[in-house]
This record gives structure tokens, sequence and C-alpha cells, in this order.
């Protein structure tokens, strides 16, 4: 992630152990969660990549947005990209901010965006408990969904993806 003023760094799968702890023990206070910022940040990598093969984002977060709006704009502009969003939630079941993540998760189709290019679970308090099986089916449960709506939409190339 680049730009807007905030801690960025590259992460690959030869360095992202340990990575996510030392960017917060850097920063200190966590401050605000700006969604549409890593929104932006993903939105220009996946453009500036070239590809137009269908993409999953693993999008974790422990609360709500700063700007909801900024959020939900960012969400339905994306819908018309190879995209799908997997909102992950972590920490407490029963906040408030996580019914947010549920709004975006349910946002009209077509009145806001072209395709339903969200989805969202609750990881709990300690997703560390969760099992693999339980985690990728999670991750997963509304991809297929969003590629057959994504193909027949010209979102997704039909050649492009998991047949």
């Amino acid at each position: 992630m680049h730009g807007h003023g905030q801690l960025s760094a590259d992460l690959h799968l030869e360095n992202y152990a340990d990575r996510i702890e030392e960017m917060h023990q850097a920063l200190a206070h966590m401050g605000r969660t700006n969604y549409h910022w890593a929104m932006d940040a993903v939105i220009d990598h996946y453009v500036d990549s070239g590809s137009t093969a269908p993409a999953l984002v693993v999008f974790q977060t422990e609360g709500g947005p700063t700007s909801r709006a900024a959020a939900e704009r960012f969400l339905c502009k994306a819908a018309r990209l190879p995209l799908i969003w997997q909102f992950i939630g972590f920490g407490d079941p029963d906040d408030n901010e996580f019914r947010f993540l549920h709004k975006l998760d349910e946002l009209a189709v077509p009145g806001k965006r072209i395709v339903d290019n969200a989805g969202f679970f609750h990881a709990g308090r300690d997703p560390g408990a969760m099992s693999d099986g339980v985690l990728y089916d999670q991750l997963l449960q509304e991809f297929p969904d969003w590629l057959a709506a994504a193909r027949a939409l010209g979102v997704v190339d039909a050649g492009q993806g998991p047949a």
C-alpha cells in the first residue's frame, strides 16, 4: 500500500511473519480505520498489474471504518472490476461496528452496485482457534455465486477463473 500518510509495507509469502505486529508497534496508536485508503491501494495495484483474472481480496479488520460513505462508494465502484472482497471481522462479535460490514455484504444489486462483490464473516475473539476447513469455507462462501454473476455481466471474462 502506498501514499495517504499511513504506514505501508509490501508483504509477500517470504516476509509476512510477524510484520503486522511490527507495523502496529511502529505506530504505537492505531488511530483511524480508513477502509477506502486500503481499498484504493488494492484497486490501484490490481489495475496497474494489467491482470483481468478474477481476484479474491481478503480484508481483515477489528472494527468499522472512519468514513462509512467512502468505504461504500469504493466497494460499489470496484464492483465493475473482477474483484470480490471478503471482509473478516476480529474481536467482539457483539461490537456494533460489525453491523456496517454486514451492510456492505448486503448492499443492493443492481441499485447500488452491478454485482454482489462482497462477503463478510466474523472470525471471533480468537481467530487462530478457527479450523482451516471452516476458515476456507468462510473465505470462499460467496466466490462461486459472485463468479457466475460477474461472468454473466461481463465483469469477468467467460474464460477466466475456475470452471
